[in-house]
């Protein structure tokens, strides 16, 4: 098995929906485009990538939403060293399709009170639904580091709390830490980095809102 000696994983830049929540009354969240801020954070996201990449080969997942797939093009990648893959199971989370603003906001406030990774948004998805899904993902992402030509580098272009459901499953945190954690920025970059003793570690932590309250012990 031949290991990719970097994992990174990106946020999409800012897009119209993250400016103006109630612009989902009117458009469907997949086809959201990126704002010029958006477009500015790609770039610059783009900038560190390259020079970590150099010319080393790189294997691109880009979630199938519009603003996702507009960061991936302002990162500027060399198309020469880059083989890219529309990957479904890094969508978003779903909310349902078209959202009444009002309606959503009460249920993120249900969301807080409930806990991100049980509550699940009606006609939409809870956080443990798309930790599953990001597991089914991982096992075919596994798979193909059985490939002797395998790319040293990965690469997601995704979404802030995909990010760190993934995150959650590489790691094998609890609950009650990814409870704990905030998402990225848009345009923020992670980094998973392979080790001389065969682990990967994080480049930077996620920030924390609280410290984590676990029911038991684990770990």
């Amino acid at each position: 098995m031949v290991r990719p000696r970097r994992i990174v994983l990106v946020r999409h830049g800012e897009s119209v929906g993250n400016a103006d929540d109630s612009v989902y009354e009117r458009q469907p969240d997949h086809a959201l485009p990126l704002t010029a801020a958006g477009r500015a954070q790609a770039v610059q996201a783009g900038g560190r990538l390259r020079e970590l990449f150099g010319r080393e080969r790189v294997s691109v997942y880009v979630s199938p939403y519009r603003r996702t797939h507009q960061t991936l093009a302002h990162l500027g990648l060399d198309p020469q060293v880059v083989r890219i893959r529309e990957e479904p199971r890094l969508r978003e989370q779903d909310w349902g399709n078209w959202q009444d603003r009002d309606d959503v906001r009460r249920q993120k406030a249900y969301r807080d009170a409930y806990g991100h990774f049980f509550y699940r948004f009606a006609q939409g998805e809870s956080g443990a639904d798309v930790y599953d899904r990001v597991g089914a993902f991982l096992e075919s992402l596994y798979r193909s580091f059985e490939s002797p030509d395998h790319p040293p580098n990965v690469l997601l272009v995704t979404h802030g709390l995909t990010m760190r459901l993934f995150c959650m499953r590489w790691f094998h945190w609890t609950v009650a830490e990814f409870e704990s954690l905030s998402n990225p920025d848009n345009g923020e970059v992670r980094v998973l980095e392979l080790g001389d003793d065969g682990r990967y570690r994080l480049d930077r932590p996620f920030e924390r809102w609280r410290e984590p309250e676990p029911y038991g012990r684990t770990g």
